[in-house]
């Protein structure tokens, strides 16, 4: 069993201020006996065009920050930053180990350019897929957008990855929670793979409409596990990897494919 705990804070536009709520919401997933707590999408700074200022390179203080709170509670953190990058900056889920130190980082590929958003104008787009390991298990890391394109979890799978970390700050709008836990619960099913996908609570104080909470764990078979709804809230969840076997035991889809993912 892996005790994964699902992070699901409300974000400001204050990087020091949301690095006190990570590492309050940390302290809570170590007291729940978490080994891997995973934060929200753009946990450094809400989205806007003050993130070209405050983008901060891995061994800031924000990312020292959450590996000093890491190392001090021995768990595996993952979360969402913006790093500096050549004109615009890169949307970053960076991967963090019990001891400190950075496993991983993960620059989101699909940008959020739709329903009047146009997050390319802000961050360029990473080009890698990412797996590492993290609390005994391969880890795939997936950001918000990302979940629309089932092409990149399959291509974690295959690379190995046992549990999707989907980190999200989610925009609200019509039909756009319906689209959250369906996509969430179909990149579960299709791949027959834990889903801990976590997206920012609502934030009261702004109106940018970034946040609706429902962060969840799903199973391989599409059961949703743990539901947080959209208030703020820290819940670690029990993956027992035998249910991925029993899943793939009865539904070998992975085994049955036929067609080589890709675009010609």
């Amino acid at each position: 069993m892996t005790r994964i705990a699902l992070c699901q804070i409300a974000v400001s536009e204050e990087p020091a201020a949301n690095l006190r709520g990570a590492r309050e919401a940390l302290e809570r997933a170590a007291a729940g006996g978490a080994d891997l707590a995973i934060l929200p999408e753009a946990t450094l700074t809400r989205y806007g065009r003050r993130i070209t200022d405050l983008a901060e390179p891995l061994d800031g203080p924000f990312v020292t920050g959450l590996a000093e709170a890491a190392r001090a509670h021995g768990l595996a953190v993952v979360a969402g930053v913006f790093e500096p990058g050549e004109g615009r900056v890169h949307n970053t889920a960076v991967a963090i180990g019990p001891g400190g130190g950075i496993e991983a980082a993960y620059r989101k590929i699909h940008l959020f350019d739709s329903f009047g958003a146009r997050e390319s104008e802000l961050v360029a787009p990473g080009d890698t897929p990412v797996v590492v390991e993290l609390a005994g298990l391969r880890v795939g890391l997936v950001t918000c957008y990302d979940i629309r394109f089932p092409e990149l979890t399959r291509t974690l799978v295959d690379q190995g990855a046992e549990l999707f970390a989907v980190i999200a700050a989610w925009g609200s709008g019509p039909m756009k929670e319906e689209h959250w836990t369906t996509l969430v619960r179909a990149r579960a099913i299709e791949n027959t793979t834990w889903v801990a996908a976590v997206g920012q609570a609502p934030n009261p104080q702004v109106r940018d409409g970034f946040g609706i909470g429902r962060s969840m764990l799903v199973d391989p078979m599409g059961v949703v596990r743990s539901d947080l709804g959209p208030a703020p809230a820290v819940q670690t969840c029990e993956l027992d990897p035998q249910i991925t076997i029993a899943t793939r035991n009865a539904l070998p889809c992975l085994e049955h494919r036929r067609l080589p993912v890709g675009r010609s």
